[in-house]
C-alpha cells in the first residue's frame, strides 16, 4: 500500500486507552503494554500473567516515580476461540504480539463499534486523536497493519496468523478494499511496534467518551 494513500484514506487515528491514561501519556509517550511494563519494572511473575496470558479484568500498577497506570483487559478475547483461530503460534505468543504494539483504530465507525461493546459499554474511556499524516513521517517503518480486530474472538475466532499483520509497503489494499467492500473497510487497524514515545507532537485532541458520544474534551491542538 502507498503510504500517501493510507494517509488520503484515514487522516485521523484513534487510541482508546483507559480514562484515566492521560495523566502519564505526556510524560512517558503513548506506550504498549509490554513498554509499560519495562517503565514500571514488573517482576518476572506478574509481568507473564499480564504480557502473555488473557486479562479478564484491568490491571492496576504503581511505582514510587512513575506513579499510577491502569493496564486494559482482553476480555474481547477467549482462549477457547483463540485456540481454534490461530495458525502457527501459540495463544502465549499471540497475547506476546499484540501487547508489544499499540494500536490505533482508522475510522470513527470502529471506534464507536468498540465503545458499544458489551464489555466497554457502561464505562469511560479515553480517545486519543492521532494526525496520520505526522504518525506516519516519524514512525512508517515501525507500523502494521491488520484487516481485522486482532484482539477480539467474538463473536467469531477468524482465521489469524502473525501474517494477518504487514507493514504498510506489503500491505493488499486493493485486495481487502475489494473483499471488504470499500475502501474504508480495507484496514481495520494501525499498530506501532513498542511504543509512540513522541504522542505530544503528533496529537489533534483527547476525550472523554462513552458509548453515546462526548463526555468532555481533556486537550486539544
Amino acid at each position: 500500500m502507498d503510504i500517501e494513500l493510507l494517509i488520503q484514506t484515514f487522516p485521523h487515528a484513534y487510541h482508546m486507552a483507559h480514562v484515566d491514561a492521560w495523566e502519564c501519556i505526556p510524560r512517558h509517550g503513548l506506550l504498549s503494554t509490554s513498554a509499560l511494563l519495562d517503565l514500571f519494572a514488573v517482576t518476572e511473575a506478574q509481568r507473564y500473567a499480564i504480557e502473555c496470558t488473557r486479562r479478564s479484568e484491568c490491571i492496576v500498577l504503581e511505582h514510587p516515580a512513575h506513579g499510577r497506570v491502569v493496564v486494559r483487559d482482553n476480555k474481547p478475547m477467549d482462549d477457547q476461540g483463540l485456540a481454534r483461530a490461530l495458525k502457527g503460534i501459540t495463544p502465549r505468543e499471540w497475547y506476546q504480539l499484540l501487547n508489544g504494539m499499540v494500536f490505533f483504530w482508522l475510522t470513527e465507525q470502529r471506534l464507536t463499534t468498540l465503545l458499544s461493546a458489551r464489555a466497554y459499554r457502561t464505562a469511560e474511556h479515553c480517545i486519543i486523536t492521532v494526525n496520520t499524516r505526522l504518525l506516519m513521517e516519524r514512525h512508517a517503518e515501525r507500523v502494521w497493519l491488520c484487516p481485522m480486530n486482532s484482539g477480539a474472538t467474538k463473536p467469531m475466532p477468524h482465521p489469524r496468523s502473525r501474517d494477518v499483520f504487514q507493514r504498510v509497503r506489503d500491505y493488499p489494499f486493493d485486495y481487502w478494499r475489494r473483499k471488504k467492500g470499500g475502501a474504508t473497510r480495507a484496514v481495520a487497524e494501525l499498530a506501532v511496534d513498542h511504543s509512540v514515545p513522541d504522542i505530544m507532537d503528533l496529537v489533534e485532541r483527547v476525550a472523554i467518551h462513552n458509548r453515546s458520544g462526548l463526555v468532555r474534551e481533556v486537550w486539544h491542538r
